[in-house]
């Protein structure tokens, strides 16, 4: 396991990212003077934002099917806890983007590679009312819309 967002797991059969870009911001407001620099004072901190980038090669990896799950839980507008397979905590996050270009195509049109970016922001960890359901509800829905 690579990663975890709620029960949606990032590993190699499902979608395994090759990168994972973290920039995190903090706020300062400034007041001009006269005559002297602007005064400044920390206000708190800014976004926090984590992107997931990879290709997913459907024969050997996930694919379609599990981009699809993580847009549902976008759907939902809820926030997940993201945990690191090493057992790190990173607190609630939301997802904000899903992006996906698909390429080199089988006979009958499904993708034989599929290029992605996940974009997740980090929201406030207190904010436990915004957390989504953590049962697989959305596997079982997914797997229902394409019988």
């Amino acid at each position: 396991m690579l990663m975890a967002l709620g029960m949606f797991v990032f590993q190699t059969r499902s979608v395994p990212y090759q990168q994972l870009q973290r920039t995190t911001q903090w706020r300062h407001a400034s007041q001009s003077r006269v005559g002297d620099r602007p005064a400044w004072q920390f206000v708190g901190p800014g976004a926090d934002t984590i992107t997931l980038s990879g290709t997913l090669l459907p024969e050997f990896t996930g694919g379609r099917i599990d981009l699809d799950e993580i847009r549902y839980m976008a759907d939902e507008g809820n926030a997940w806890p993201l945990v690191e397979g090493t057992g790190r905590q990173y607190g609630l996050w939301v997802i904000t983007s899903v992006d996906e270009t698909s390429s080199t195509f089988f006979r009958d049109g499904a993708a034989q590679k599929i290029e992605f970016t996940i974009i997740l922001e980090h929201v406030d960890d207190q904010r436990t009312d915004l957390i989504g359901s953590l049962t697989t509800y959305g596997l079982a829905r997914l797997a229902g819309a394409f019988l």
